[in-house]
């Protein structure tokens, strides 16, 4: 983990690499953790040792549009053998988005020992490292879940609006043609539901993508991060900063970012983002 130190983050502890991945990928005391877009990926290859944590299924409740309860994450853990002390590491496709997004549901039930693979998928294969289709298995742990804490890293749509009305920052994360109005979601995908299309006043766009490298996904050296928030965006450590996409995942990705390795001190996901937004009743949109 030391090696990160040598690009400049606030939290280098944070990040693994994937050899780091490679020699502890049996030691008890840490669970890999996959986490995609796509349900297929997982199937076809992973890591050995490494656990599907299913964005779906695992972490959101079927019916609410909410995620999983205290109870649900008591169960998701004793499912992978993982203890109050163990080590997890989050990696997968789309250069981390979904292992983001999963890194940010477990920290809002307070398991923060928790680390992200730089480069995911694409990183690890791009080296020719090892995939395996076999799934391991693991003594179920005696695990128990603090409740949700939605205060500190998640905000609701009233709070974004206070936030609006008072000044806040608000860094919209999707592509320039998802900000302007242009498409009510991302290129090649389908319409997730928003009836209405632009971002919300005031906000930046700041897409996800400028903080990764293109051709194996690591991310940026801090040095280059500085620049695109702070020096293009004038973004400060200590601005309260509210991200969003189109239903938290990509903004998720931002959240690290700035939370781990520019080290923001207040950053909240607005995981709502423009699904919900884009389809309230009254509230002020910019084209």
């Amino acid at each position: 983990m030391t090696e990160f130190a040598s690009r400049g983050y606030a939290h280098p502890e944070t990040l693994v690499s994937t050899e780091w991945v490679a020699r502890h990928r049996d030691d008890p005391n840490v669970r890999i953790i996959e986490s995609n877009e796509d349900p297929l990926v997982y199937s076809s290859g992973h890591v050995p040792g490494a656990a599907e944590v299913n964005w779906v299924r695992d972490l959101n409740d079927p019916i609410n549009r909410d995620y999983l309860d205290r109870d649900g994450f008591t169960a998701l853990m004793q499912r992978l053998g993982a203890t109050a002390d163990t080590t997890l590491v989050f990696y997968g496709d789309k250069s981390n988005w979904w292992a983001c997004y999963a890194f940010w549901v477990f920290h809002l039930f307070g398991h923060n020992n928790s680390r992200v693979m730089d480069g995911g998928r694409l990183k690890w294969e791009f080296e020719g490292r090892e995939l395996t289709i076999q799934e391991p298995q693991f003594t179920a742990s005696d695990y128990r879940a603090a409740e949700r804490d939605d205060e500190i890293i998640r905000i609701f749509r009233q709070q974004v609006m206070d936030h609006l009305l008072a000044g806040g920052r608000l860094v919209d994360v999707r592509s320039p043609a998802e900000f302007h109005g242009e498409l009510l979601h991302m290129s090649d995908y389908p319409n997730e539901g928003a009836v209405r299309g632009g971002h919300i006043p005031t906000a930046d766009n700041i897409p996800w993508a400028r903080a990764v490298n293109p051709h194996d996904g690591t991310f940026k050296p801090g040095a280059e991060l500085e620049r695109i928030y702070r020096q293009e965006n004038g973004l400060k450590p200590d601005d309260d900063v509210v991200v969003y996409c189109r239903i938290g995942e990509r903004s998720s990705h931002t959240w690290f970012v700035l939370r781990y390795l520019l080290g923001f001190d207040k950053v909240r996901n607005y995981d709502g983002s423009w699904v919900e937004w884009g389809n309230l009743v009254g509230v002020p949109i910019e084209r």
